[in-house]
């Protein structure tokens, strides 16, 4: 019954799939947004109707950025930083409200292998990285005494977000991509354009399909970014995120350390790694795929085959040997056939 439900979530649209129109013309635009290019593909009569829709969807996507920034000091995500530890609840937006929200339910699933409070730790490898140093035991063990899940409260009635240790700095950049994919996605929903896609630096939110296909091909990304993927999937109405060190890393002491942190030890990923997860939404595609890649293939994708309708596929090399591990609803999700053309961008990209 499960395997039927997620192939029904894939394949229809938001209600149900629209009806096709020959007259639909496909409108593709590109702008940066959240330090990443942000692609959208919509289907609509006229290049009127795409320009309004796409102004509209990325001014959501700016309205968003000045909230869930942990780089801006004036977004509303720095401003509840900058409360840590006073003893008092802040009130926040329905939009903060839903990713916090959100992101605990994601840390008590995964026992803390997603948390949205490792902003010391990541501000700890952000200077790692610059000065080419591995962080010392004091700065990593003060960076570890302000992470934790556990120190962020949620007062549901009122909306507020108390942070009970001094120090402590959110970081949404697991899941703040995701859900600004979602809200684009809502915008142009909202406009009747439901034959639409974003694609933000790999991380994809899918509407109904194209005009006359099952759904749109999406490209798997290798570990080897400078191998060309040989996965493709025909997605639609769900969540795509690849999480992974194929870009982002430094070498210390001859060891690769990942831009991912693990929050529970303050340390970046050692497992060269790439995962990638499908998901009902891009939010939740996007943390996900941040967790799976800390808990390692095996708690991993029991983390997957236990969220609803989600897979997962994991590919590492730890010792230079490729293994590749699959939830249980990986193989159920529609494959594209290959293209002689190459497929476009990054992992997670579309055609």
């Amino acid at each position: 019954m499960e395997r039927i439900a997620f192939a029904w979530l894939i394949s229809a649209g938001f209600m149900t799939a629209p009806p096709d129109n020959p007259d639909l013309k496909r409108f593709e635009f590109v702008r940066p947004e959240m330090a990443v290019p942000v692609k959208l593909v919509l289907y609509c009569m006229d290049a009127d109707t795409a320009n309004r829709a796409a102004d509209a969807a990325y001014e959501r996507a700016k309205q968003l950025n000045r909230i869930l920034s942990d780089y801006d000091p004036q977004s509303e995500l720095s401003r509840l930083s900058s409360t840590s530890g006073e003893g008092r609840a802040v009130p926040v937006s329905k939009d903060l409200w839903k990713v916090l929200s959100r992101s605990q339910e994601i840390s008590e699933r995964s026992g803390g292998a997603f948390d949205v409070t490792v902003g010391p730790a990541i501000r700890l490898w952000r200077r790692a990285r610059r000065q080419d140093e591995f962080p010392s035991a004091q700065r990593l063990e003060a960076a570890r005494q302000r992470v934790g899940y556990d120190l962020v409260r949620l007062d549901s009635q009122r909306r507020g977000v108390e942070l009970t240790k001094a120090g402590m700095r959110l970081d949404l950049g697991g899941i703040a991509k995701g859900y600004v994919i979602d809200e684009m996605l809502a915008v142009l929903h909202g406009q009747g354009l439901d034959r639409a896609l974003v694609d933000a630096g790999g991380d994809v939110g899918l509407g109904s399909p194209p005009p006359g296909k099952p759904g749109w091909r999406i490209a798997v990304g290798s570990l080897d970014p400078k191998e060309k993927p040989t996965v493709f999937l025909s997605l639609s109405n769900c969540g795509l995120a690849t999480s992974g060190d194929a870009w982002q890393f430094v070498e210390l002491d001859g060891r690769r350390y990942s831009h991912i942190i693990d929050p529970r030890t303050g340390i970046g990923l050692t497992d060269h790694s790439s995962v990638t997860v499908v998901a009902p939404d891009a939010m939740t595609a996007d943390a996900l795929a941040s967790a799976v890649s800390v808990l390692g293939p095996c708690e991993g994708i029991r983390l997957a085959n236990a969220m609803p309708a989600v897979a997962a596929l994991v590919v590492r090399a730890p010792d230079g040997k490729v293994e590749t591990y699959a939830s249980c609803r990986w193989k159920d999700l529609p494959e594209a056939p290959s293209a002689p053309r190459p497929a476009v961008g990054s992992p997670g990209s579309v055609e």
